[in-house]
């Protein structure tokens, strides 16, 4: 099979390439920063283009060039919250109809995109319950209401043009190398394996981590499928509070230096922490890694960077 992966330079690109290749699939990249270092270790079993997802001309020709018989859409703008709205605007609105818009022209039915649990918004709105796919998107953020809007986007292709788009609603995807989006359950992580502080405001903030290498194999379990029963599903997560994540790190690094401000006030301003995802796991048998193990994968690749010896 041909996978024309877009956007695929960043966190969860490489290794669901990685995958695929694995998988023995065909592989076409393309992303503007085609000279990124996460894509080295592809180079020689991806193809690798540079264009822009904004340039409708750019997206036509990668797919008119890999012939794909599916294609999955990662090209998002991460971490820049509500400030310079116009850029966000063009890459995860234009960018995702751009994304639809070449797949149909070339007549490839089956595309693949990433959502985000932000799309609920806090969980709160929702009460002290897991949220499934038929819950409100309460989100408000750009990033959040882009979000939203992709899911409709997909859904008006998928009816008027009878596509099959899927999205995948990831949790706060966490691991050794992030650098933007949710990133408290990463330094908690990332800092002291370095041997570094790091402090946060409240003991009682909750989070929802799922490690990358899992992610990955969700998205790839869906990109394969040929079908699939429902346009969109929740990834899940991990529950925690960054102080029960402060103890597994502990557990691991006694002498980490996690502290905290305050040990309560930080639940309500929380995102959503309890997503529903039975939806995935039954249709694609999804079976998570224990995320204490993720925690110390984690910990060690940081440590190994850094040239320091393994833990645990």
């Amino acid at each position: 099979m041909r996978v024309a992966v877009l956007g695929g330079s960043g966190f969860i690109g490489p290794r669901v390439m990685r995958r695929l290749v694995e998988h023995g699939h065909e592989v076409h990249c393309m992303d503007i920063a085609a000279e990124a270092p996460a894509l080295d270790p592809l180079r020689d079993r991806v193809q690798i283009t540079r264009g822009d997802i904004t340039l409708m001309d750019d997206v036509v020709e990668a797919l008119t060039l890999s012939k794909p018989d599916r294609v999955l859409n990662l090209a998002y703008a991460l971490g820049a919250g509500d400030r310079d709205p116009h850029p966000q605007v063009r890459l995860n609105i234009l960018g995702m109809d751009n994304c639809f818009e070449a797949a149909r022209i070339l007549g490839i039915r089956r595309v693949v995109y990433a959502s985000s649990l932000a799309v609920y918004g806090p969980q709160r709105l929702h009460g002290e319950r897991a949220v499934t796919e038929d819950d409100l998107c309460l989100g408000t953020g750009i990033y959040a209401v882009s979000k939203i809007f992709n899911e409709h986007q997909a859904e008006w292709y998928n009816r008027a043009f009878d596509m099959a788009i899927t999205g995948v609603r990831p949790a706060n995807i966490t691991g050794p190398d992030k650098v933007r989006g949710s990133m408290n359950h990463v330094q908690c992580q990332v800092l002291p394996a370095r041997g570094e502080p790091v402090s946060f405001p409240y003991r009682d903030t909750m989070t929802l981590p799922l490690n990358v290498e899992d992610i990955a194999e969700v998205f790839l379990r869906v990109t394969l499928a040929e079908e699939t029963h429902y346009p969109i599903y929740n990834s899940g997560g991990n529950s925690t509070s960054l102080g029960e994540l402060a103890g597994i790190v502990r557990d691991f690094l006694p002498d980490a230096e996690i502290t905290f401000d305050e040990d309560e006030g930080g639940r309500d301003s929380s995102g959503l922490f309890l997503m529903d995802n039975s939806r995935l796991v039954e249709e694609f048998e999804v079976e998570y890694a224990p995320f204490r193990q993720r925690v110390l994968e984690t910990l060690n690749e940081v440590r190994r960077i850094e040239g320091l010896p393994p833990i645990g």
